[in-house]
């Protein structure tokens, strides 16, 4: 009962409530005015009749029909009875079970059973195909509880001439197209991770890093007598795991998400395919947060971060804000990696089939569309229940784009979201798919018990968790999982012999064999109407249906291909060179090429500073310097595009105006908008202004700019940034680590400066610093003064700067005007770490 007095407060915590709810929906949804929402038509209704969604949703788009109003005041009804009926005896005198989100006794009907996770643990740890069968029987068969649209869906044997199964495409190449989910070493256990990646690599599939970058030692084939412990280091690995001489522990796929946590180049050149993931299936229109007691030392080494800070991923990439962005970060993707493919991961919703049309037409080589039942634990629970469509209706209507626009042999399609059997497999090909994504599965048969936990880092079983002791727990092998993927490649071998198919490239996009299940008993379920995803598109017969070409990303006009011509001493025997040439705004992603030749053979660290040292006169194109290696510098006497120094990997980059310019540099702009994004190691001077969103989420990067534009240091997680000048509005937002330095010499910077997360401090002479701060919590142990007083001689030096000049030489009247910019939670994650060795000692 409410306490006298108390209805106020109660009604204004609950509209505090409401409001953040709203704001986070908004957030999400990427549209933030009110105003914006009205008829605006963001949502997609599925399994609503045409006459409904007419009459009040009108304009609404619906792709499966259904229920019509009677049946919405029959469920109504049914919902009351359920409510009030007095004669039911385990509602009488308690609350329905609910077990919308974890399995409850009575409750919400889930596919991940008690029985069914029994089934496929004991069938993969016991290599046992009949107990396999058991469990798929239990997942396929859906015509009681129907938890699937594929459940509902029968294949036209009759229609078919089976063929002998001896004639079908074998195990061992059907499961090459198998590939585990995104799932990053943060989110899941190091054991975990690493043990997915052996087994897919076994089997000639493919495991996906996640958006969490992943450790070089796991780069290198495996040698004879090497265990998981001796290869990671014994202070990583909580259960050895045996391996054998030729095993491989890297991620085939490298995935490029918002954040970009560990992408260098060397991350880059490591990879076989290279996937933006622009939406997750559980949580589409998100970002991501690791909380930052899941950011051990360890995980901190990966994702070039300080341990015990919040890692927080953008809900949009900040390079991407159109079709023509896309391609570029394509473009940039394939100059990292001239041999690695480069995928679009998109989320299955109305209109996904123009999307996958657009990321067709910009080179991407693969898509991945990802159905809105993705098992990510730790995704909200409004996302997982309420955000996204089964990946039937966007794997279909893909197709179906791709087809009509004659694209479809240009790129593979894969698909996933909780993939189980050989069923969903065969139904995924039929609906379009070239490849299948598994996630959940995988985990089960790794030793995932469903506890839905995995937010809170106290997973039972050690998969979703950083804690030691929990971890010790784990109990998978390689042998599991490669034992699970075959058994799921000879029932789709078996249901394909059924079909008559011999390969699966003749089973993709052939719709005509599956049919809506007869008899189906369900009083909502019958109405659905999947006319829509079964339609394909009559095209003569030489339109493809499945990948049979490649896609051309014009590498052969790079500049970067007569870099490497000259720059060869360098590469191959490390002798300093020194090359000179002019640069236009068509030429791109200059020195990512060369980058990653340098990656390819030295790894991050790259060659000694100044190795190869470049000057370029003119206007460079979008992404110069992008994942600029180690010993690599890029003079430019001219200006920039946007995305200059995106992933910076160690190099250098300094940038100023020609001499003929006649301006002030620090009222004019010299390099584009997002700079520096995502930026690892390295320095970046540029005398002149930038744009937006400078250095958003750089992770160690030093850099000297005379005015940025806003948003400036958003995300940023580390690294050090100097400004000499004014800076745009919203500085520092979200930001969680690193340190920034402004020159305010008007006053003004307090406004402009977002501070929920940093605090602005002084910039104290060395001992004034000392006397009042523990050097245990100065940035990069070393004092402020000398941090800021460095980068402004390098920035004269390499730019000749005249602000930098000036203020180097009325040092003590300009470092007063200068604004520390600290984070709070790196304040906090500096003092946790230097207690630890005292609680030690």
């Amino acid at each position: 009962a409410l306490q006298p007095g108390g209805g106020s407060k109660a009604i204004k915590n609950y509209v505090k409530a409401i409001g953040k709810g709203l704001k986070k929906v908004m957030s999400k949804m990427g549209i933030s005015t009110y105003m914006s929402y009205t008829g605006s038509q963001q949502f997609e209704a599925v399994g609503m009749a045409r006459s409904l969604v007419d009459k009040y949703f009108t304009g609404t788009a619906s792709n499966v029909e259904g229920i019509d109003v009677f049946q919405v005041a029959d469920e109504a009804m049914r919902v009351h009875r359920a409510a009030f009926d007095q004669r039911d005896p385990v509602l009488a005198a308690m609350l329905d079970a609910g077990g919308e989100y974890a399995w409850r006794v009575r409750g919400e009907d889930h596919t991940w059973t008690p029985d069914a996770i029994a089934k496929l643990q004991h069938s993969a740890r016991a290599n046992s195909y009949a107990t396999y069968k058991e469990y798929a029987a239990l997942i396929n068969d859906q015509s009681k509880r129907h938890n699937t649209f594929r459940g509902l869906f029968e294949f036209r044997f009759d229609q078919c001439k089976p063929v002998l199964l001896d004639e079908v495409e074998p195990a061992a190449e059907i499961v090459k197209r198998f590939s585990t989910g995104a799932m990053s070493l943060g989110s899941i256990s190091t054991e975990a991770h690493t043990t997915l990646a052996i087994a897919m690599n076994r089997i000639g599939g493919r495991s996906n890093t996640g958006e969490g970058g992943e450790d070089q030692r796991r780069y290198a084939p495996v040698k004879a007598g090497e265990s998981l412990q001796s290869r990671l280091g014994k202070a990583r690995v909580e259960v050895d795991i045996p391996l054998r001489e030729g095993d491989s522990l890297k991620s085939k796929i490298k995935q490029v998400a918002s954040g970009r946590f560990g992408v260098t180049a060397e991350y880059l050149a490591s990879a076989e395919m290279l996937q933006i993931k622009i939406a997750q299936g559980a949580k589409p229109g998100e970002g991501g947060q690791l909380p930052g007691r899941k950011v051990s030392e360890y995980i901190a080494e990966l994702r070039f971060a300080t341990p015990g800070v919040e890692l927080i991923s953008p809900p949009p990439h900040h390079d991407i804000y159109s079709i023509e962005d896309l391609k570029q970060l394509i473009y940039d993707l394939r100059c990292g990696n001239p041999r690695a493919r480069v995928s679009v991961k998109l989320v299955a919703e109305v209109g996904v089939g123009t999307v996958a049309a657009g990321v067709a037409k910009a080179n991407a080589d693969h898509v991945t569309i990802a159905g809105h039942d993705g098992g990510t634990g730790a995704s909200p629970w409004s996302s997982i229940k309420h955000a996204g469509t089964p990946w039937e209706l966007g794997l279909a209507e893909t197709q179906q784009t791709l087809v009509l626009n004659r694209l479809r042999g240009r790129i593979a399609v894969q698909v996933d979201g909780q993939m189980k059997t050989g069923r969903d497999v065969v139904i995924g090909a039929i609906l379009g798919a070239d490849e299948f994504g598994f996630a959940t599965a995988p985990l089960v048969v790794e030793g995932c018990i469903m506890m839905r936990k995995c937010h809170l880092n106290t997973c039972p079983v050690g998969v979703a968790t950083q804690d030691p002791v929990l971890r010790r727990k784990f109990e998978g092998k390689p042998e599991h999982v490669v034992n699970y993927f075959f058994f799921v490649a000879e029932e789709v071998r078996e249901l394909m012999a059924q079909l008559g198919v011999r390969k699966v490239d003749e089973l993709i996009g052939r719709s005509e064999l599956l049919d809506v299940r007869q008899g189906i008993e369900h009083w909502k379920a019958r109405g659905l109407d999947f006319t829509r995803v079964f339609a394909m598109p009559k095209m003569p017969p030489e339109v493809a249906r499945y990948r049979r070409e490649q896609q051309d990303h014009g590498l052969q006009k790079a500049l970067d291909n007569r870099l490497i011509e000259l720059a060869a001493p360098a590469l191959e025997r490390g002798e300093r060179t020194t090359i000179e040439m002019p640069i236009r705004n068509i030429n791109r992603t200059v020195g990512t090429m060369l980058s990653w030749h340098i990656a390819r053979r030295y790894g991050h660290d790259g060659l000694p500073d100044d190795t190869i040292h470049v000057r370029f006169a003119g206007s460079a194109g979008q992404s110069f310097g992008a994942f600029l290696a180690h010993g690599v510098t890029l003079d430019l006497v001219g200006d920039t595009n946007d995305y200059c120094g995106k992933g910076l990997s160690g190099g250098r980059i300094s940038v100023q105006p020609s001499p003929k310019f006649r301006g002030e540099p620090t009222e004019n702009i010299i390099t584009g908008n997002v700079v520096l994004y995502g930026a690892i190691a390295g320095e970046a001077y540029f005398r002149g202004v930038a744009g937006e969103r400078f250095a958003v989420r750089n992770s160690g990067a030093a850099a000297v700019v005379e005015g940025v534009g806003d948003h400036g240091c958003e995300y940023m997680t580390g690294g050090t940034v100097v400004v000499l000048g004014t800076t745009g509005r919203n500085f520092a937002a979200g930001m969680s680590g690193g340190a920034a330095y402004v020159l305010d010499l008007e006053g003004e910077f307090a406004k402009r400066c977002n501070t929920a997360m940093v605090e602005l401090e002084p910039l104290s002479p060395e001992s004034e610093q000392q006397a009042k701060l523990g050097r245990e919590l100065w940035h990069h142990s070393q004092s402020d003064e000398a941090i800021v007083r460095r980068l402004v001689e390098n920035h004269a030096r390499y730019t000749n700067s005249r602000r930098a000049a000036e203020i180097l030489q009325n040092w003590a009247q300009y470092r007063v005007r200068f604004v520390k910019v600290f984070p709070k939670e790196y304040r906090r994650a500096l003092g946790e770490l230097a207690a630890r060795p005292r609680v030690a000692a």
